[in-house]
């Protein structure tokens, strides 16, 4: 249960209580527990935010337990609005297809590709007729979906809320009778579509109701809002050791309990020993974030390229490979990367800068910058290439 998130403590006992009682019924079948995580794939690049329920199935493999791994290439057609407070546009199957093949491919990285069974949802969503809909949909009422926070503040401003978007839960619940699950992942997020939609559909549909493990959302880099590639504070898979290790060097410290919870492979006792040391002193909050950034890259490019990252930042900022004297300047916090790499003359023009920073040659103490377009998200060295600093401050 570590790392969950209910909201509600009466709630969170209910399911562990289940989830014991599954247990031990499935030990009397000789059986493991069918666990499962669905993702819509409508992106193509993940970041460590939604590896946050990839870490738990993997802890449910490492007990000996049955995995699946569920691309929702039909949910995708409409679009999870459980965390929006607009209309998703809705993409094509084609556009669904081009991201779901990528998203194996990255959660291998966690999971073990041996024990984990990948499935996709429109094996039994395609087939379900307008009749099957109507008898799954007679389950729910308008109100439950209009008591949700994100349908709710669209209803009060005025803006549509539009019929397909209900039928998302619906499906989820139905995903989860089609496998039979025992177990269903998900973020607080998705706290709606796991307890109330699934549990109430396999009851329908004379099946034990999963039992949900409700995981807390992961903050970006910042600390506090919501990891997202569009507000520029993630972290992504696909990137290098050095590049991981520095972005997790540069959350706030107090996002580190949050972030050992959430993507490491630590137990509640290992975080402890962590956490006990911060509180008596015994352990420097630079150093509790060097161990956590070194597990979150080592769980990713292996315990060598850990190794080398670590050593990579330790000379780059403990051991001031940073030249004494570096220049200073002041920019405005709404400048592009690369029009503040013109302006230092830190590139010749804006096409050199963009070379650079598509080559991974410009970082902000020492994290890599890699959209040129963007603003930087606080002050710090600015490195280009191996030479070339400069030190910026907000004006």
């Amino acid at each position: 249960m570590q790392g969950t998130e209910y909201g509600d403590e009466a709630l969170k006992q209910a399911m562990k209580t289940e989830l014991k009682q599954r247990l031990l019924e499935a030990e009397k079948e000789h059986r493991p527990l069918r666990i499962y995580c669905g993702f819509d794939p409508r992106k193509a690049d993940l970041h460590l935010g939604h590896t946050v329920p990839m870490n738990k199935l993997r802890q449910f493999q490492d007990c000996g337990h049955e995995v699946t791994f569920l691309i929702g290439n039909f949910t995708s057609l409409i679009g999870d609005p459980s965390d929006k407070d607009i209309l998703r546009p809705q993409l094509t199957p084609e556009e669904v297809a081009e991201n779901g093949r990528t998203y194996a491919e990255q959660a291998f990285r966690i999971l073990d590709p041996k024990k984990t069974i990948i499935r996709y949802n429109a094996e039994w969503l395609s087939k379900l007729s307008f009749a099957d809909l109507i008898k799954l949909a007679s389950n729910f009422t308008v109100q439950q979906f209009l008591t949700r926070e994100n349908f709710k503040l669209r209803w009060e401003k005025g803006d549509a809320i539009y019929l397909h978007e209900t039928f998302y839960s619906i499906m989820q619940g139905y995903d989860a009778y089609a496998m039979r699950s025992d177990v269903q992942v998900g973020g607080t997020d998705q706290l709606f579509n796991i307890v109330t939609a699934a549990r109430k559909v396999m009851t329908y549909m004379g099946e034990k109701p999963n039992i949900a493990i409700i995981l807390g959302i992961l903050p970006g880099t910042d600390g506090v809002v919501k990891m997202s590639k569009s507000l520029g504070n993630h972290i992504p898979i696909n990137t290098n050791a050095e590049d991981m290790f520095g972005k997790v060097m540069s959350i706030p410290d107090s996002a580190m309990p949050t972030y050992s919870r959430l993507i490491t492979r630590w137990t509640p006792a290992d975080i402890k020993v962590i956490e006990d040391g911060l509180k008596d002193g015994s352990l420097h909050p630079r150093d509790a974030k060097m161990k956590l950034a070194r597990e979150v890259t080592a769980s990713f490019y292996g315990e060598s390229e850990a190794d080398q990252a670590q050593d990579a930042f330790i000379r780059l900022f403990q051991k001031h490979d940073v030249p004494d004297e570096v220049p200073e300047t002041i920019i405005s916090r709404d400048q592009s990367l690369l029009d503040i790499l013109v302006a230092c003359q830190l590139v010749g023009s804006r096409s050199d800068g963009r070379r650079m920073v598509e080559q991974k040659g410009v970082k902000l103490d020492g994290v890599v910058l890699t959209d040129g377009k963007e603003p930087l998200q606080h002050e710090g060295v600015l490195q280009v290439g191996k030479r070339h600093f400069v030190r910026v401050k907000f004006a």
